[in-house]
């Protein structure tokens, strides 16, 4: 796998910090973004981006923080989002049947979360044509990330919602 640059893609919500990765090789856009613009202007997805883009901003990031509940889709180092199932917080219920779309994530705390890329969940599985790939290059991502905040090449900031390297930089390059 290619160096890459983990990035924050939304610090602005009161619960979580989201960050993302860019590829050294990458023109433009991080992973993240990738995914969102690529559905974003297709009138088949617009709603269900509208509506994972308030899950991840609204739900996780200003209600809850990423909490277990909501991270219940374990495909193997990453969570699928938005959660599976029935999930009642309170008086709320998230619920999203035949969800047309999945992006990948590493919930690192329930503080900080690693947002990837996804696709169209057009099949039963992960394996599907449009999303393989992109899971596959998640849990490559989430691999190295875990290694590196193990060796402590990569440092978690619980106080300010940050990762930084082991110098206390926040750019970091893996």
């Amino acid at each position: 796998m290619n160096t890459f640059e983990l990035e924050i893609w939304d610090n602005e919500a009161n619960l979580c910090t989201f960050y993302t990765v860019k590829k050294e090789d990458a023109a433009g856009l991080n992973e993240t973004d990738k995914f969102f613009s690529k559905y974003e202007n297709n009138p088949e997805f617009q709603s269900a981006i509208q509506e994972l883009l308030s899950f991840i901003l609204d739900v996780i990031g200003e209600d809850y923080g990423a909490i277990d509940a909501l991270f219940n889709r374990h495909e193997n180092q990453v969570q699928g989002l938005p959660s599976k199932g029935i999930v009642r917080l309170g008086e709320i219920t998230f619920h999203y049947p035949d969800f047309p779309l999945r992006i990948y994530a590493l919930r690192i705390t329930e503080e900080i979360v690693v947002l990837f890329n996804g696709g169209i969940k057009d099949g039963p599985t992960n394996q599907s044509s449009s999303l393989n790939m992109h899971w596959i290059e998640a849990c490559n991502f989430a691999v190295r990330i875990n290694e590196a905040i193990s060796s402590g090449e990569i440092r978690i900031n619980n106080d300010k919602r940050l990762l930084t390297d082991h110098l206390g930089n926040t750019e970091i390059i893996l």
